[in-house]
């Protein structure tokens, strides 16, 4: 038997060690990895996942500790998942966030795992949604997957998540440049975090002003950020669900039980409204498109000549050939056998 599939069969059985062995065997592409997932996918399904998504300093660590500690005290088992900025020097996770969630230590119904984003648009890691299926298909719940909070590109955590919480808190700056960003918009539940703060009021009205504009024009589903949107998401009136806002206090934990209750209720307006299904099919297919094209690459390049891929670099920087028909060349010398 292989280390992973040995791995797989510790970690579905409950082992702790086994399960953070296995992730590890996963996020960096080990012998076995494809394998594992393999086997693990038919497992999964069952967790709701909820994506965490805001601004540096909103307070989300803060809360995804506090949401894990409601889901405890309800009896669901919690798996986390916190992306956290590349260390420049090691390219791994700088571990702030479970610095921050020590107290959830100790609870056998909460698994921690921090993952370096090195350097993946949208803050997630590249693969974030495989360390989200073998939690998913360990047994967990409900697994929260917290992003590093990187601007424009967050919205990137609406692909991943049925549930996606958008945190604001007074003070953070240009709210303008937020609606821009496009972040706002791909939100499930807007929370205004550290609502004991001044200004909060002024934020909470703000995200109805916006709430009330949106529903004078439609709306398109974000989730797939590309060139193809393979999910409808309508108008709030019509869809049946309104986006609530929630404020909280993460420190304290007030508004935390609201919170959690909110995003229940969106679980449960997934499932019977027949929109889980028509999330999870769009997830697929992005998630096929993105292994697809690592595939095609990755044989490709396994299939031209050595130092091919240098040599065309350096063309088209010389302005010897144009990118797009240096693309073209490329393409048609991986189509063809490697010499001998």
């Amino acid at each position: 038997m292989s280390d992973a599939s040995d791995l797989t069969n510790r970690a579905l059985g409950g082992d702790r060690r086994a399960l953070a062995r296995l992730l590890t065997l996963i996020e960096n592409q080990g012998a076995g990895a494809d394998e594992a997932l393999a086997r693990l996918y038919p497992q999964t399904g069952g967790a709701h996942v909820v994506g965490v998504t805001g601004a540096p300093g909103c307070g989300k660590s803060t809360l995804v500790n506090q949401i894990a500690l409601e889901t405890r005290r309800q009896g669901q088992t919690v798996g986390i998942v916190a992306v956290d900025p590349s260390s420049p020097f090691s390219g791994g996770a700088l571990l702030g966030d479970r610095i921050r969630m020590r107290d959830l230590a100790g609870d056998e119904g909460i698994f921690i795992r921090s993952m370096a984003s090195r350097g993946s648009l949208g803050g997630l890691a590249r693969a974030t949604g495989d360390v989200v299926k073998v939690l998913d298909a360990a047994g967990f719940d409900v697994v929260l997957v917290e992003t590093v909070g990187a601007g424009q590109s967050e919205v990137d955590i609406a692909g991943s998540a049925h549930t996606t919480l958008v945190v604001q808190a007074p003070g953070m700056g240009d709210d303008i440049q937020a609606i821009k960003a496009g972040i706002m918009e791909i939100a499930d539940i807007f929370v205004v975090n550290k609502a004991d703060q001044p200004g909060a009021d002024a934020t909470v009205m703000l995200l109805q002003t916006m709430q009330r504009l949106g529903r004078d024009e439609p709306r398109t589903d974000r989730r797939h950020h590309g060139t193809r949107t393979l999910a409808a998401k309508t108008p709030p009136a019509e869809s049946g669900w309104v986006t609530p806002i929630i404020q909280t206090v993460s420190t304290s934990g007030e508004g935390i039980p609201e919170l959690v209750a909110a995003v229940r209720s969106h679980w449960e307006y997934l499932n019977c409204s027949g929109l889980l299904r028509a999330r999870e099919e769009a997830r697929v297919a992005r998630e096929f498109e993105l292994l697809l094209r690592e595939r095609l690459l990755r044989d490709l390049l396994g299939r031209v000549a050595p130092g091919y891929l240098e040599q065309t670099v350096a063309r088209v920087a010389a302005r010897e050939v144009d990118p797009y028909s240096a693309v073209r060349e490329f393409i048609r010398a991986g189509c063809q056998e490697v010499p001998a």
